[in-house]
């Protein structure tokens, strides 16, 4: 009892002070050989009485501190900090992965449904780490339930923030957490807020983890520009939220608030980087992954604005030999002159009423006839002949479009123009193995070898078709032309069959 007594009372000195009752000191207890233990025995009674004696709300605050001690090793709260930024990022980037958490994430203005779409995605994966720690103290880092709720605010507005903040901590109220729903949802108010003042928004994108580093910069940028680094407040309010709840820990019960840690030791300082750190890192995986969308849309309007410039190249193309065909029949035959111009101005309304990249076999094959009317006027019934091999199947296969109409007009410029008797020019298309083949034959002069090598670089049309399939397929395509002199040129073309649906979304 007297070794017990004098153990209590070196914790007690240690831990809440000096005690106010006097409380024996070691030398008390000697004792000759001749006590007997009936004084031992009142010593330690009296001890007892004196123990009890004390203070009632010392007695608390002595027992709230051993409470408190953290129950893992300076090693195990650091793996805890590091767990906890781990699972914000695998937050982070699961979410990324879908398309409509994108869309609704990089909407600046959003509506009711797309607030609540937002909140749908991020609730869940918050809320179940909050559940994880509340059933087990080996899932501490699971809580992110601040960060979260800040994060939603920061992104959301005023009011995704505090609704968003309040639904992840329902659990926290089943375990007697009274305060970490008022506290997730002021964090979520304060993101909102926030995002309202910043004036422009693509400012919140340039938080990262590694923010605090470009203060000095951001310090001497404001005292020399008067220009406020917005990307800072986030910073500021990381800071400020975590110190705030450690403080009200501190100032209420430990019970009725979770802090990974509750004492204002370095250790602190470790958990305010964590909580910085599991803020930025969802946010640059989805500033990662908003630029990479924004360089795709880039490539595809550059994909669009050079088809545009290469359609636009042949169709004037087009229109001065055709326009040159009605010069030469006006002179002798009005009459098929003004067919060849009815027949141009259905072309003319073609082009100006739809400009896509892709149309079906069977649309490109109409424009050809057209065409071919016309060339058939200047050439003459007799001397120009026109074979079709179209199977049934190919009609409904998406092409680039006006790719056929330029290696037509080669052949009759170049191959049946020179030929005073005219001749022959053959269509032909089939699939084989996913693959559309396309060839087109004419019987007339041929090329000669030494203008070979020069075919794609001097011709328009030729140069034009080639460049258009590297920009729409990249080098899964082929396009071949084999000539020879005196007998005729085939020219064939071989793509990847393009079903419908891929079609639509090329067009998009």
């Amino acid at each position: 009892m007297i070794i017990a007594s004098y153990v209590f009372f070196n914790i007690e000195t240690n831990i809440c002070g000096s005690s106010s009752v006097g409380l024996f000191t070691p030398g008390q207890f000697r004792f000759s050989r001749g006590d007997t233990y009936a004084r031992m025995g009142r010593l330690a009674l009296q001890t007892c009485d004196d123990w009890l004696a004390l203070d009632t709300q010392r007695c608390e605050r002595f027992a709230l501190r051993i409470m408190d001690v953290p129950s893992f090793s300076p090693r195990d709260f650091l793996f805890t900090l590091l767990l906890k930024v781990g699972v914000a990022a695998s937050i982070g980037a699961l979410l990324a992965r879908w398309n409509t958490f994108r869309r609704v994430l990089f909407t600046e203005e959003r509506d009711v449904d797309q607030k609540f779409k937002l909140m749908f995605f991020m609730v869940p994966p918050l809320i179940l780490g909050v559940t994880l720690r509340l059933v087990g103290t080996q899932y501490r880092f699971a809580d992110l339930s601040l960060e979260g709720a800040f994060l939603m605010g920061l992104l959301g507005g005023r009011v995704v923030g505090p609704i968003g903040g309040a639904i992840i901590t329902i659990p926290t109220l089943i375990a007697h957490e009274w305060l970490g729903m008022p506290v997730a949802a002021t964090a979520g108010l304060i993101g909102g807020l926030m995002r309202q003042a910043i004036p422009n928004k693509e400012e919140l994108w340039n938080f990262g983890p590694f923010t605090f580093l470009n203060i000095p910069r951001a310090v001497v940028k404001f005292i020399r520009k008067v220009d406020i680094p917005w990307e800072m407040l986030p910073l500021g309010a990381c800071v400020g939220l975590e110190l705030g709840r450690v403080a009200l820990v501190a100032a209420t019960k430990p019970k009725w608030l979770f802090a990974v840690d509750q004492h204002w030791d370095w250790w602190l300082g470790l958990a305010v980087i964590a909580t910085l750190m599991s803020v930025a890192a969802p946010l640059k995986i989805w500033n990662n992954t908003r630029i990479e969308m924004n360089l795709e849309r880039h490539q595809q309007l550059l994909l669009k604005a050079r088809m545009d410039a290469l359609s636009s190249q042949i169709n004037p193309h087009f229109l001065f030999n055709t326009l040159n065909t009605v010069s030469a029949l006006i002179r002798f035959d009005r009459d098929t002159a003004r067919g060849v111009v009815l027949r141009l101005s259905s072309i003319l309304r073609r082009l100006l009423r739809k400009h896509e990249t892709f149309v079906p076999l069977k649309e490109e094959l109409q424009f050809i006839d057209d065409y071919l009317d016309i060339e058939v006027a200047r050439f003459g019934k007799d001397n120009l002949e026109i074979i079709k091999e179209i199977d049934d199947e190919t009609l409904e296969a998406f092409v680039p479009s006006m790719l056929l109409q330029p290696m037509v007009e080669n052949c009759l410029k170049h191959g049946l123009a020179p030929k005073i008797e005219g001749g022959r020019i053959r269509l032909h298309a089939d699939q084989r193995d996913g693959r559309l083949h396309l060839e087109i034959e004419d019987n007339g002069v041929g090329i000669s070898e030494e203008r070979m090598p020069h075919v794609y670089v001097e011709g328009i049309g030729l140069s034009n078709v080639r460049e258009r399939l590297r920009v729409l397929y990249g080098t899964d395509f082929r396009l071949e032309i084999e000539s020879r002199p005196g007998e005729g040129t085939t020219i064939r073309i071989e793509v990847p069959e393009l079903v419908p649906a891929m079609a639509e979304t090329a067009r998009l």
